[in-house]
C-alpha cells in the first residue's frame, strides 16, 4: 500500500515482563476516512501485531472502555479519526495518571473504590415500594440532574485533572459529578448521607476549578460544573448552621 494511502501510528507500549519501562512502537495502518484510532489498532492487532493489548467494547462511545490519550489528549479511541491527526504521525499512550498494567490498558481500581463513597443510588427515608412502581417526576426535575447523570466512567476526567495527578486522594470529578447528580434528583433523600464525602478535604473543595476535566468529557456531563454548584450548596449549608438556631435552618 502507497505511503499516503497509510498513516503512522506510535503505540506506547509495555509488557512487564519483556520492558522495564514503556517504550514506543511505530506501525502503519490504512488511513481510511472512516476509520477512527480504535480502528487502527484494531488493523494492528489483527494483522501486524497480535500482542498488542488495550480495552475495547462497544465502538459507539457508549461504554468508556477505550479511553487512551492520543497526541497528548485524553480521548475515546472509538470516536477519535485517524483523518483528524493526518497525514502527521499519531501517538497512542494511555490514560495519564492511572497506574499502566499493559500497553494501553490502566489500572482503574482508585475511581471503582471511590465511587461507591458517595452512594450513588436512591436514598430514601421511606423503604417501601412506590405507587405504580415508580416515584412521579416532572421533566423539569428530570432535566436538574440529567447532564451529570450522562457518565460513562471513561475516566478521561481523571487523565485531565491536574488535581487528581498530584493529590491521588482526591475522589475526582467523576466520583463528585455522580454524587451531585443524585443530590440533584427530587426522588433523592441522601444529600446528607453524602455530605461528610463530598464537601471533606479530599471532596469538592479540593477541586480548583481548572476546567480541564469537563474539556475533556466526550459527554458534555461538565463534572467541573457540578463540583462548583456542590461547593456553592455546601458553603450555603454550613453558612445557615452557623447563622442560625437548629429549629430554623
Amino acid at each position: 500500500m502507497p505511503e499516503h494511502d497509510t498513516v503512522a501510528v506510535e503505540v506506547m507500549r509495555y509488557r512487564p515482563e519483556q520492558e522495564s519501562t514503556p517504550a514506543p512502537q511505530c506501525y502503519r495502518v490504512p488511513l481510511r476516512k472512516e476509520w477512527t484510532v480504535l480502528d487502527g489498532l484494531n488493523h494492528i492487532k489483527d494483522q501486524l501485531d497480535g500482542t498488542l493489548s488495550y480495552r475495547w467494547s462497544c465502538r459507539m462511545g457508549i461504554c468508556g472502555s477505550c479511553g487512551m490519550t492520543v497526541n497528548g489528549e485524553p480521548k475515546l479511541a472509538c470516536s477519535t479519526f485517524l483523518t483528524d491527526y493526518a497525514p502527521e504521525s499519531i501517538r497512542v499512550e494511555p490514560l495519564r495518571n492511572f497506574p499502566v498494567i499493559r500497553d494501553l490498558v490502566v489500572d482503574i481500581s482508585d475511581f471503582m473504590s471511590k465511587l461507591p463513597r458517595v452512594k450513588p443510588w436512591l436514598i430514601r427515608s421511606d423503604e417501601s415500594e412506590p405507587e405504580e412502581g415508580a416515584y412521579p417526576q416532572t421533566p423539569e426535575e428530570m432535566e436538574a440532574y440529567k447532564r451529570y447523570s450522562m457518565c460513562i466512567n471513561c475516566m478521561l476526567c481523571y487523565s485531565a485533572c491536574p488535581v487528581y495527578a498530584l493529590e491521588p486522594t482526591f475522589l475526582g470529578p467523576a466520583v463528585i459529578a455522580l454524587g451531585q447528580r443524585y443530590n440533584l434528583d427530587s426522588r433523592d433523600e441522601g444529600a446528607e448521607d453524602r455530605r461528610d464525602v463530598l464537601a471533606s478535604a479530599e471532596g469538592a473543595w479540593a477541586c480548583t476549578f481548572v476546567g480541564e476535566c469537563s474539556v475533556a468529557c466526550p459527554k458534555g456531563v461538565d463534572p467541573a460544573g457540578a463540583i462548583q454548584r456542590y461547593k456553592l450548596t455546601a458553603a450555603s449549608r454550613s453558612l445557615k448552621e452557623f447563622l442560625l438556631p437548629r429549629g430554623a435552618r
